[in-house]
């Protein structure tokens, strides 16, 4: 049986303007790994509606799992939790365990719970918190969409929360070797290689040194014996 299927929705104008470098990408792409579900496809759209749920709403039914990072803060720009709302069709409001978690981290801190603040508790109708260890304000499931925080760190710890209650497949397992000859030169025997192994990925990654080509060969799969087969025979293709 094949792994679990996700997709990312990455939600924001300051990632599309090149003001902000996202990381939760890498950083997510490597959990799933470790946990058996395949990140398949990543989308970044603005901070607008219709663009918001045209992207979810194809997502969603294309695989099991969609995350989402950005737009869930407490600014007028922050409509995630709304667009969600929409996609699915329920209302949303402040919602009282939220506003609980909210309130009691705000009296420790010794700070007001606004009405801008008071935004970050409200979660569509049916939806399940996502524990957030570092800033409180909660994340949230919906039907196979988990939403999240765009700050790297709280997206981290969002996605510790959420992952232990997903079901995984097998782990995917890599191994790499470096060859310092261009990729004219290694194509057809690395194609023939991914023939003769086709339940593995096989991909190559090209780089420069020192005025020298080469090619970074990862070889990915479930299988740890039919990895190490096909590193064994890599190797012995191109020889140090």
């Amino acid at each position: 049986m094949s792994n679990p299927t996700a997709a990312m929705l990455v939600i924001g104008d300051e990632i599309l303007s090149g003001r902000t470098r996202d990381a939760n990408m890498h950083f997510l792409a490597g959990e799933l790994t470790k946990h058996g579900i395949n990140l398949s496809e990543v989308r970044i759209v603005s901070d607008n509606r219709d663009a918001i749920i045209a992207a979810l709403d194809a997502l969603r039914t294309s695989y099991a799992h969609v995350f989402t990072s950005g737009g869930i803060g407490p600014t007028h720009d922050d409509i995630t939790a709304d667009c969600i709302a929409d996609a699915f069709g329920v209302s949303i409001d402040v919602r009282e365990d939220a506003r609980a978690l909210l309130a009691a981290h705000y009296a420790r801190t010794g700070s007001e719970l606004n009405e801008a603040r008071l935004r970050m508790a409200r979660i569509p109708d049916g939806a399940t918190l996502v524990d957030n260890p570092v800033s409180v304000a909660p994340g949230f499931t919906l039907g196979n969409v988990h939403v999240m925080a765009g700050v790297p760190s709280v997206f981290q710890a969002m996605v510790a929360s959420v992952l232990p209650t997903l079901t995984g497949g097998a782990p995917l397992l890599s191994q790499s070797l470096r060859i310092m000859r261009g990729e004219g030169d290694i194509a057809g025997p690395l194609g023939q290689l991914a023939e003769r192994n086709p339940a593995l990925s096989i991909g190559s990654y090209p780089f420069q040194k020192d005025g020298v080509f080469g090619a970074q060969i990862v070889i990915r799969g479930h299988d740890g014996a039919q990895v190490d087969a096909a590193m064994a025979e890599l190797r012995s293709l191109f020889p140090a």
